[in-house]
């Protein structure tokens, strides 16, 4: 789908996940793997940008796609010379007896906005929160003013947030892909996912990414709103205009659709939501949450 079918967003858009891998590095990448015939391409910001621009998309946000801790820095360097990138999100164990350490090279650079952790790479944010030195250092990231994203969320998921801001207030923890997530079907699993997602709704210092928003069904990709509404719906009457920001999940998403097809999708979800609470969904609330600073003419120009 072109950018002329969708439409270009009369909002600007700063998109607050996307991911950045190139397989023909010598050391290779560990995802996605050379067998994924659609994503196994490099996925650099100039593929992006000619991608996303026609759409009104003027910035974004790079989320981890790697362990390897040498990677934090390959994906600070790649966006040293690509302003459409305003920050990154690495990967770091808060377990590891260097956490500290790794921490402040990486924090030195005013790009790199935190960390990401759940589930993902083999690890389960609930069993590591009790790992020895595991939430100090995570308050020294909190100390920082850097953020901490979550990966690929469940009710255990969100159970471990609950503890995690229990014991650190002062985190702000920025929670993706819950469009895509099913809550559970039984009893009582059900009702403690729901509990959860409340819980974490009262805490000022969480945000909502909703990302990965569109699924398959029966080996189809629904594309009308009408099938999605009500997950958005759940997120943004929880979490209010003040707290939910864009995040595409490119490339990732050319699993389910064009980044076209998902902002033609996003675009008619927000037409009746006003300017004010398009501008908080589509840029602002990014802002708040992660703190990046502009980078390009077209970013200064949002005021």
């Amino acid at each position: 789908m072109s950018a002329t079918e969708v439409g270009r967003n009369s909002t600007p858009i700063v998109d607050s996940h996307i991911h950045l891998f190139d397989p023909r590095r010598p050391q290779g990448i560990p995802w996605p793997s050379s067998g994924d015939t659609l994503l196994y391409r490099p996925a650099l910001p100039r593929r992006y940008e000619e991608l996303v621009a026609p759409l009104g998309v003027v910035g974004a946000i790079v989320v981890e796609a790697s362990p390897w801790i040498d990677d934090n820095q390959w994906v600070l360097d790649v966006a040293a010379n690509n302003p459409v990138i305003v920050g990154t999100v690495g990967n770091l164990d808060p377990g590891a007896p260097d956490f500290g350490r790794q921490l402040e090279r990486f924090h030195r650079n005013p790009l790199f906005l935190g960390i990401r952790y759940g589930n993902l790479w083999g690890r389960d944010l609930g069993s590591d929160l009790l790992r020895q030195g595991f939430i100090d250092n995570l308050r020294v990231l909190a100390q920082a003013g850097l953020v901490l994203d979550s990966a690929n969320p469940d009710t255990r998921l969100l159970e471990a947030l609950v503890r995690l801001t229990d014991r650190i207030p002062d985190l702000r923890v920025i929670a993706d892909h819950l469009p895509q997530t099913t809550p559970p079907s039984d009893e009582p699993d059900r009702t403690a996912y729901f509990d959860r997602l409340s819980e974490l709704a009262n805490r000022p210092q969480v945000y909502v990414k909703i990302s990965e928003v569109l699924r398959r069904v029966d080996g189809r990709v629904p594309l009308d709103l009408s099938f999605y509404r009500e997950q958005i719906d759940r997120l943004w009457d929880s979490f209010g205009p003040n707290r939910v920001l864009f995040g595409s999940d490119w490339p990732n998403s050319d699993q389910w659709a064009e980044y076209g097809q998902v902002m033609r999708l996003i675009n008619e979800y927000f037409s009746n939501k006003g300017r004010e609470n398009s501008e908080k969904f589509f840029w602002r609330n990014s802002i708040a949450a992660y703190g990046w600073q502009r980078r390009s003419p077209a970013q200064q120009l949002l005021v």
